[in-house]
C-alpha cells in the first residue's frame, strides 16, 4: 500500500488538510494520525504532527483532536508530509511552507479538480465519496481501532450529506457499514456534528434565509453574509455549517450559493448543485474547487461584482455550456 510504504520510511510525518476543516477533512486527518500512532509506532519512533486551524467544537470528540498544531512559526523539515483533502498546496493555510520542505509528499483525496501533480506521489479518487473513503482502502481493516473508525465515518457522513447526496455509492454503504460494525455510534456522530446547532447558530441561519434572493428565473437561490452581522451574533465560520444545504433543497431551485466575508472585500463562496449545473467549474475559474455537485471559491472585491461574476459563471452552466 503507498501508505504504508511511505510512512515505514519516514521518522518525521506532517499532516495536514485544508483551511476551515470540514468533517472529511477533520476526520481524515485524525483518522491517520491515530491509526498512524496505534500502529507504527509500537516497534517505531514516528514523530507525527497534525496542523490544522480552527477544529470545530463539534469534532472535539475526534481522539487527539486537541493535538491539532495551528502554530505555523517553527522552520521543521519533515520526512514526510501527507496532504488530505486539499486539491492544491495553496489551500493548506500556513501549513504549506512544510509542505514544500517536505524530503517526501503523498496526497490524498478525491476531488475532481485535483490535477495529482503538486504532491510527489498522489492517490485521487474522483468517484469515491469523501477523502476518508480514499484513506480506508489505504488501511488495513483489522487495525482500525474506534477511534480511527469514528474519523472515518464522520468524514463520510459529511461529504455525503448523511448518505443522500448522488455522491453515495455501493461501495460508500458497504464501508460505513464496516464502519459500524466496528462499534460506530451513527446517531451520535450525525446528531452531533450535523444536524444539532446552538441557539444562535439557529439564528444565523434563520436570518440568510430570511435574507436569500431567488435569481435567475428562479434557478438559483443566493444568500450573503457580511463580516458585521457575523460580529453582531458573535459567529465565526465554523457556526456557518448547514446553511448551504438548507438552501440547496429549496423546492425548484438547481443551484444554491451561500457568500460569508472573511475580511473586507474578500469572500468565500459556497455553491451546491441540484441538477446538470457543475458547479466545480465555476469554481475553478475563481481559482477554487471541489465537485460537480459541491464547490467553492475564495473571491475579492465589491460584493455586488462578485456575485454578478459568480452569477454569470453559474448561468453559463445552467445554459448547458461546457
Amino acid at each position: 500500500m503507498v501508505l504504508a510504504d511511505a510512512v515505514m520510511a519516514a521518522e518525521s510525518i506532517a499532516i495536514g488538510g485544508h483551511i476551515r476543516p470540514d468533517g472529511d477533512c477533520a476526520g481524515s486527518c485524525f483518522a491517520l494520525y491515530n491509526y498512524i500512532q496505534e500502529n507504527f509506532n509500537r516497534d517505531f519512533s514516528k514523530d507525527v504532527v497534525v496542523y490544522m486551524q480552527d477544529v470545530p467544537e463539534s469534532f472535539a470528540f475526534l481522539k487527539n483532536s486537541e493535538k491539532a498544531v495551528a502554530d505555523c512559526s517553527e522552520d521543521i523539515r519533515y520526512d514526510l508530509f501527507i496532504v488530505l483533502d486539499c486539491s492544491s498546496p495553496d489551500r493548506l493555510g500556513d501549513a504549506e511552507k512544510y509542505f514544500h520542505s517536505a524530503k517526501h509528499t503523498l496526497c490524498f483525496d478525491h476531488h475532481i479538480t485535483n490535477d495529482g501533480k503538486f504532491a510527489e506521489q498522489t492517490v485521487v479518487k474522483a468517484d469515491y465519496s469523501s477523502t476518508c473513503e480514499v484513506l480506508f482502502d489505504e488501511m488495513e481493516p483489522e487495525k482500525i481501532s474506534l477511534p480511527v473508525a469514528e474519523a472515518l465515518y464522520l468524514g463520510i457522513v459529511h461529504d455525503t450529506g448523511v448518505f443522500k447526496h448522488s455522491n453515495t455509492s455501493e461501495r460508500t454503504m458497504c464501508i460505513a457499514g464496516k464502519l459500524l460494525s466496528m462499534g460506530v455510534a451513527s446517531e451520535k456522530i450525525i446528531d452531533g456534528t450535523f444536524y444539532e446547532k446552538s441557539y444562535i447558530e439557529n439564528q444565523i441561519l434563520g436570518r440568510c434565509l430570511m435574507e436569500s434572493m431567488m435569481v435567475l428565473d428562479g434557478r438559483v437561490i443566493l444568500s450573503t453574509l457580511s463580516r458585521r452581522i457575523m460580529e453582531l451574533y458573535g459567529v465565526v465560520p465554523a457556526n456557518l455549517s448547514g446553511i448551504i444545504d438548507q438552501l440547496r433543497v429549496t423546492r425548484g431551485v438547481e443551484v444554491a450559493v451561500f457568500i460569508y466575508e472573511t475580511e473586507p472585500q474578500e469572500y468565500k463562496i459556497s455553491m451546491r448543485a441540484n441538477g446538470a449545473a457543475d458547479v466545480s467549474k465555476v469554481a475553478m475559474f475563481f481559482g477554487g474547487g471541489g465537485h460537480k455537485k459541491a464547490a467553492g471559491c475564495n473571491m475579492r472585491g465589491q460584493l455586488h461584482d462578485v456575485i454578478n461574476n459568480l452569477l454569470a459563471g453559474i448561468e453559463h452552466q445552467l445554459d448547458g455550456n461546457a
